[in-house]
């Protein structure tokens, strides 16, 4: 695997999104070089004349999405190998700029519509952390739970958020400091944020 590809890479700049999803072919294409491949190679695999294929390979390349990955020798000539800059992408909601959902332009903290914001917020620091990281060579320190449960009656929903909510207070307040000191201050330390969601999945 080359040096660069990484796990997953956030997508920030709107050239980039526009050149990614611009063909749907791309998206096939990206897959198809998780390994280093030829333009030749893809083609085959995706059963497409070679030319038609190596022009949007040309443009993943231009756009940042494909790096090479050494040659192979086919026919006495050598052929220039690619590959995926990551093996999963997503697009940052910056990228929408002023009608990106903001958690902070919904009044009810119970609907559906605030987590939805909660989350884009989420996924768009982390993707700008890791893009940071990455360049400094640095790994990302987070904590991730992730579970199902069921609810037999919504009186039983409410008294599990509740006790939730108790829960992780009191946690808080034993083992972390608060964001800001009475004066209105940063304390101490190194800043995370801290959000949790319950919803119920798609049937």
């Amino acid at each position: 695997m080359p040096p660069s590809v990484q796990p997953l890479e956030s997508v920030r700049e709107r050239t980039r999104v526009g050149a990614l999803v611009e063909h749907p072919l791309r998206l096939a294409i990206l897959h198809a070089a998780s390994s280093p491949r030829s333009a030749t190679e893809i083609a085959a695999d995706l059963g497409l004349p070679r030319q038609r294929v190596n022009y949007h390979v040309t443009r993943l390349r231009r756009a940042g999405f494909l790096v090479p990955a050494g040659r192979r020798k086919r026919r006495g000539l050598y052929e220039q190998r690619y590959a995926a800059t990551a093996r999963t992408y997503v697009v940052d909601p910056e990228v929408l700029g002023p009608v990106r959902a903001r958690a902070e332009r919904i009044e009810d903290r119970l609907s559906a519509e605030y987590l939805i914001a909660l989350a884009t917020q989420v996924q768009g620091d982390l993707g700008q952390v890791l893009s940071e990281a990455g360049r400094n060579g640095k790994r990302v320190a987070t904590l991730s739970i992730s579970t199902e449960l069921r609810f037999t009656s919504p009186a039983q929903r409410t008294r599990f958020a509740r006790a939730l909510e108790r829960a992780i207070t009191r946690v808080v307040a034993e083992h972390a400091e608060p964001a800001r000191a009475e004066d209105g201050e940063p304390h101490a330390g190194r800043l995370f944020r801290l959000v949790l969601g319950c919803y119920s999945p798609p049937a």
